[in-house]
């Protein structure tokens, strides 16, 4: 029997070029992200730090071997006070390890960390198209909540961003201001 993948915590310096090699192999080949260009190494510097400024987890599912299966986050939904307890978050899959199950247990993480953080809402924010992560998000119990038609443009098509939405039970005092 094999060993499993082993659920991390990233950081800059274990992670960094092997996130953004997931993040660029979605960007040439997939609408996962809205983005048109690979990304260099040096703006992970900036991701990380918005993500220790903010409080937000990197988590990963590491390998046996120490390869980085997959890996997921949460930041900011907007940047008004009134959502601070509410987050939007993204997972990504490395592309040789889709249809394993390794999406879910990245996802079931950030929502721990989320009700952990007395967060109250996570948005996922997914290309209409993407039928699998759509099932994922919704066999957690995520619920669409809306489409934004042709919000996007890449691959010379008009892109729909479908919006699904996970309560949690979580603030237990939440507080304006």
């Amino acid at each position: 029997m094999s060993a499993l993948p082993t659920l991390v915590p990233c950081t800059y310096e274990r992670h960094a070029s092997a996130i953004l090699a997931i993040f660029n192999e979605a960007i040439q080949n997939s609408t996962a992200l809205y983005d048109y260009a690979p990304r260099p190494l040096s703006s992970m510097v900036a991701w990380f730090d918005n993500k220790r400024n903010g409080q937000f987890p990197v988590v990963g599912l590491e390998a046996p071997d120490g390869q980085l299966l997959a890996f997921g986050s949460y930041g900011t939904f907007r940047a008004w006070p009134a959502y601070k307890y509410t987050v939007e978050h993204s997972v990504y899959v490395h592309h040789e390890h889709r249809g394993k199950g390794w999406g879910r247990q990245v996802m079931r993480a950030l929502i721990a960390q989320a009700q952990q953080h007395q967060m109250h809402a996570m948005i996922g924010a997914i290309d209409a198209t993407n039928l699998a992560s759509r099932a994922l998000h919704e066999s957690l119990g995520f619920q669409h909540v809306g489409t934004l038609p042709q919000v996007g443009f890449k691959f010379g098509r008009w892109l729909d961003l479908a919006l699904y939405q996970y309560t949690l039970q979580t603030p237990h005092a939440p507080v304006d201001g």
